[in-house]
């Protein structure tokens, strides 16, 4: 639920309020140790101190007045936030310097900002442009949420992310743009790494069917895997495959080897010339063209006795 939809009789006291705003330093900042220390020197207080004022006199109307506490503030603490943003209990922003919250963001309670954080719009139109935050957010160093999205309680926002989508309730998004990685489920403190694109329903936080964006981790591994299943098979293939032999690959079959058919004359130790297959070559003989043809030659030789 929105700060601007409740009901304002319901709305804690300034009191109240800033006992929440300190509660919430000590539970979530470990350096935090004592009380006059948190007063006089945390930021992140003396900016929501400052803008629950000029909140306050925006609401009924005054001018100039809450801007220039707007602008007081920000060159005290390094945070800007508009007077007219509305902001629940249980507010901390981290260090804070470089926090800028627009006009007509809204944030729920038990919110946590950490430095550099944009709550802005991305464009010039009038009305609702900023992010609506739930209870419970917590958004890391240096992350932008734009235009008018809305966050669900408990969500997380990584560090250096860029919104630009609605963010499902206690789920984890990173990256640019912002993608859910992870899905919780608060009643069981359990936690669901999303690796597939689709989260699984056993906690019920999704319905069935609903697709998540994959991480660019999953991607690279998955394509990764694939290479080593295409090698794998390429490999089997290599194995199992005969090449081919090359005279087979020219259609002739398979060639005498030359030098089983070399004819020296015994009496001259001098080689002859012959046509490969045991026979002169004369003007009147012409090579055999083909391995048949030596063949036959060799066999007429062999009748006749010796060379002709």
């Amino acid at each position: 639920m929105s700060t601007n939809e409740r009901d304002r009789t319901q709305r804690p006291g300034p009191v109240e309020t800033l006992r929440r705003d300190l509660a919430a330093i000590f539970a979530r900042d470990p350096a935090a140790t004592s009380f006059t220390e948190v007063v006089l020197s945390y930021p992140g207080l003396h900016a929501i101190l400052l803008h629950r004022a000029a909140h306050w006199l925006c609401r009924r109307r005054v001018p100039v007045i809450p801007r220039l506490l707007s602008h007081l503030n920000r060159f005290l603490t390094g945070i800007e936030i508009h007077p007219a943003a509305a902001i629940g209990g249980g507010f901390f922003v981290d260090h804070g310097m470089g926090v800028v919250i627009g006009e007509t963001t809204e944030v729920g309670d038990d919110v946590m900002l950490y430095q550099g954080v944009t709550l802005g719009g991305t464009g010039f139109e009038r009305g609702k442009r900023h992010p609506t935050l739930g209870n419970g957010v917590t958004v890391g160093v240096g992350a932008k949420i734009l235009g008018a999205v809305n966050v669900g309680d408990g969500a997380i926002i990584g560090a250096g992310a860029v919104v630009l989508r609605d963010v499902p309730a206690h789920t984890t998004v990173v990256g640019i743009p912002a993608r859910v990685v992870s899905v919780r489920d608060p009643e069981r403190g359990s936690s669901e790494r999303i690796l597939d694109g689709t989260a699984s329903t056993a906690s019920g936080l999704i319905s069935p069917g609903g697709q998540r964006p994959i991480s660019e981790l999953e991607i690279i591994r998955h394509l990764s895997n694939k290479v080593q299943e295409l090698e794998t098979r390429l490999g089997r293939l290599e194995r199992t495959a005969q090449p081919p032999q090359a005279d087979d690959a020219l259609g002739l079959g398979t060639l005498p080897d030359p030098a089983a058919f070399a004819d020296r004359d015994p009496e001259t130790g001098g080689a002859e010339a012959t046509n490969g297959c045991g026979a002169e070559l004369t003007a009147e003989s012409a090579p055999p063209e083909h391995p048949a043809d030596c063949a036959d030659a060799a066999r007429r030789l062999a009748s006749s006795g010796g060379r002709s």
